[in-house]
């Protein structure tokens, strides 16, 4: 009974310290936020900011910065990281694999492949072509490192699924950079594989943002159910659990998530291995409680590294992605060397 009443009293510290996350995390975003706004080549003042919010004028050079570019990229940094994150969220609980990520599992090299071939072959493409594009290279990244590491005897492990994930992702990013190279559009290519969202437009932010926020919704919805399948197949067959159906639907969203950010800002990897761990570590293991914080976390990461790419060098700027790597590497190598067998 003692042992009950601890588990019972211990869930429900995890409870509050997750509300306290969100409560704190979505105030301290909407700071980051109006922050990142000011920050740039040209340094704007709060007080013009918010002019530009309350009462804005056209005719201002100053009020068409904020709104016309700014404000479109720091929306875009917090919805690209969100998606990522709870995309690796998701994908960690379903293959019970802490080192998941849409960049180590091979879908965001997937979408980069498709999105060359956009760039190279359809003219003119709309940003609902690319976005449709992203999708299918997404998940055809991801099918063919689940294909890959299950022709190998003893299942698909955590270093099996990375190793795949490592080879599926280089040989993609090759294919790539050979399209760009023949069909002359490496500039446009080099954008996408360095992770950026500047240039981020109203249009794009209206196509990618219902996606990325349902997507995040139904991946709440299904967290339960997430849980039980973290806890392993056996236990959730026990619990009678859809398996096949939680799996097929989690994947869905993943694609979905992945493939949106790669068309939004373009290969930013480590971020869905990341942040799900910290979220895990604060607020245990409840997906119901992990994805949620991990959406607000995810968000509070990219909008500061943003701000670190835009404040680094002016005016110019760093690709975040290159600053999410320097991040992620030295935690990817920690938690990889904990895995059973190391290298």
């Amino acid at each position: 009974m003692k042992t009950e009443i601890e588990i019972r009293k211990k869930g429900g510290n995890r409870t509050y310290i997750a509300a306290a996350i969100l409560l704190i995390g979505i105030g301290a975003l909407l700071l980051l936020m109006l922050l990142a706004i000011t920050q740039g080549a040209a340094t704007i003042p709060i007080s013009t900011v918010v002019d530009a919010f309350i009462k804005f004028n056209p005719d201002n050079s100053k009020h068409l910065l904020v709104i016309d570019m700014r404000l479109p990229r720091v929306i875009a940094a917090a919805l690209v990281e969100s998606a990522l994150a709870v995309s690796g969220a998701l994908m960690q609980g379903m293959t019970r694999n802490p080192l998941a990520d849409s960049g180590l599992m091979g879908l965001n090299s997937g979408a980069g492949l498709a999105l060359a071939i956009c760039f190279a072959y359809i003219s003119n493409a709309t940003y609902s072509q690319i976005v449709f594009m992203s999708f299918l290279g997404a998940g055809l990244g991801a099918c063919t490192v689940y294909i890959i590491s299950s022709l190998v005897s003893g299942g698909n492990s955590a270093m099996k699924l990375v190793l795949a994930g490592a080879t599926v992702s280089t040989l993609l990013s090759a294919l790539s950079q050979g399209i760009a190279i023949i069909s002359k559009v490496s500039q446009s290519i080099t954008f996408w594989t360095m992770g950026s969202v500047s240039g981020t437009s109203w249009k794009q932010i209206g196509i990618a943002s219902p996606v990325i926020l349902i997507s995040i919704f139904m991946a709440i919805v299904m967290s339960h159910n997430i849980s039980i399948l973290s806890m392993g197949e056996e236990v959730a067959l026990g619990l009678g659990l859809k398996i096949k159906h939680v799996k097929f639907i989690g994947t869905f969203l993943v694609v979905l998530l992945a493939g949106t950010s790669v068309a939004l800002a373009g290969t930013i990897t480590f971020v869905g291995m990341l942040i799900p761990h910290f979220a895990r570590y604060l607020v245990g293991p409840d997906y119901r409680l992990i994805i949620p914080c991990s959406a607000v976390m995810g968000a509070l990461l990219l909008v500061a590294s943003d701000i670190g790419a835009k404040t680094f060098n002016p005016p110019s700027e760093l690709p975040i992605g290159a600053i999410i790597a320097l991040l992620g590497v030295p935690v990817f190598l920690y938690f990889a060397k904990k895995q059973k067998g190391g290298f």
